[in-house]
């Protein structure tokens, strides 16, 4: 790498897990223009910055070309089989089974921009015009399952959605899952019921004062406040939902391929 490296640049031992899941053609194939690992480090370079493709830095890939790939990559499906895969391997080297009997559901709703405002919806709860992200994670945080609405959408409508990917993913392992009180009434206990899982929804105390953290709660506010650290994720500025999915799929990919290599390098 003969350019100056960029914060948000891979590391060797992480590339090494990465490039297979990447490569959808060899690396000497005659219509490949640009190094694919700097193509992805231009694509971690967007995540994490926040910056339009446009502005990406000229000492990494043109963006048009990071652009067609990271589209290629979306569609390919290659993010939701690295985080899979990775989810798996943590679990495994912090002395869990490969997979949750339990996961926690909860949504964030992101403000619309220009380029989301025609799929917007407004969320009252929140004052807030723009896109909801429906989320499923296991007990350590890591993500299960994903789905993106209008912020008007109710989230104990997107039960059946989210349980439904969560048990395809973890072959009908989980059985319980934990959520606030607007998972609250019978619809979705039964769609989570059809699917084999029971809806535990933990309250907040009568009598609180200041932040009260809440058994199993915490444990997704503290997976969306991983994702607030990718300024892409700050606002909704994709065109489209998928497009807003998959770079979510690329966040939780960037922090668990770096908490893998060091945990790995600490069993060592």
């Amino acid at each position: 790498m003969s350019r100056k490296p960029y914060p948000t640049d891979m590391s060797d031992e992480e590339w090494a897990f990465v490039a297979p899941y990447l490569t959808l053609m060899s690396e000497d194939a005659p219509q490949r223009e640009h190094n694919l690992r700097e193509v992805f480090n231009g694509l971690r370079y967007v995540a994490r910055s926040g910056g339009a493709w446009r502005l990406m830095p000229h000492d990494l890939p043109p963006w048009a070309a990071v652009y067609q790939q990271t589209q290629r990559w979306m569609k390919a499906g290659v993010f939701e089989v690295m985080v899979h895969d990775l989810r798996e391997l943590l679990r495994l080297l912090t002395g869990r089974n490969e997979q949750p009997s339990a996961v926690i559901l909860d949504s964030r709703t992101l403000q619309s921009t220009i380029e989301s405002g025609h799929r917007a919806g407004y969320d009252g709860g929140k004052r807030k015009k723009g896109s909801k992200v429906h989320i499923a994670v296991d007990t350590l945080g890591q993500l299960l399952a994903l789905h993106v609405t209008p912020a008007n959408e109710q989230d104990r409508h997107q039960v059946e959605v989210l349980v439904k990917q969560v048990q395809q993913v973890t072959g009908e392992t989980v059985e319980v899952a934990f959520v606030d009180q607007a998972y609250t009434g019978e619809s979705a206990a039964i769609a989570a019921a059809e699917q084999g899982v029971q809806l535990e929804v933990v309250k907040l105390p009568e009598a609180k004062k200041g932040f009260v953290l809440l058994p199993r709660r915490w444990v997704v506010e503290r997976s969306f406040g991983w994702m607030s650290r990718f300024r892409r994720l700050v606002r909704d500025y994709e065109r489209l939902a998928e497009t807003l999915a998959g770079f979510h799929l690329v966040a939780f990919a960037m922090l668990m391929v770096k908490q893998f290599v060091e945990l790995r390098f600490q069993s060592a």
